[in-house]
């Protein structure tokens, strides 16, 4: 018996405006289709965030042991200014549908603009979603400084290369698939509810 599934035809069951989508989609963890580029708020579910969040391992897998993305996206919510904690929670979301390129891959001339720009559309969609602005935090993007030395450090101790940044003190103890899936669930739906915000998810 053979088997073919074509991602870049509408899935059984399509409305008509979904067999107007621009490429091909994927079945999300929610059974949901989802288009990476051309993707639309109705399509985000947290659970699906969370889920594949918990299931990546960071730095391509190239670590002592696993460590998810959605750990990452969990430490990092719990050191910024509680402002700005939700955009920290989510500010790796886009890669639960197109994962992440290892950095030769992101800035390589061809591949990069095509990745980039599914992925800035994908995290405008995820800003609209929990009603934040469009535009991480100086904040955010030091705290991913801050715990990327941190990771070096606990989980990648053979490394060469260094941050010229202080590491967290505190040792990171990774957490399992499941532990990171919740506790990022958790404190989305905590934070959210907290900024009363109305999220769809």
């Amino acid at each position: 018996m053979t088997f073919k599934m074509d991602n870049q035809a509408p899935p059984e069951g399509a409305t008509p405006e979904q067999r107007n989508r621009q490429g091909g989609w994927i079945s999300t963890y929610s059974g949901r289709p989802f288009w990476p580029c051309d993707p639309r708020i109705e399509d985000v579910a947290t659970e699906d965030i969370a889920h594949a969040l918990s299931l990546q391992c960071r730095f391509a897998g190239h670590c002592d042991t696993f460590y998810s993305v959605a750990e990452h996206c969990f430490r990092a919510s719990m050191i910024v200014p509680y402002e700005d904690a939700l955009w920290a929670l989510l500010h790796d979301a886009p890669e639960a549908y197109l994962i992440d390129l290892p950095r030769p891959l992101k800035y390589t001339p061809g591949l990069a603009e095509m990745y980039q720009e599914c992925e800035a559309a994908l995290m405008r969609v995820i800003c609209r979603k929990y009603g934040l602005p469009f535009g991480a935090p100086a904040s955010v993007k030091q705290a991913d400084v801050i715990l990327l030395a941190t990771e070096q450090r606990d989980l990648l101790p053979r490394a060469s290369w260094r941050m010229g940044v202080t590491p967290l003190s505190e040792a990171i103890l990774p957490m399992s698939p499941k532990q990171a899936e919740w506790c990022f669930t958790s404190r989305l739906q905590w934070l959210v509810a907290e900024y009363g915000l109305v999220s769809g998810a």
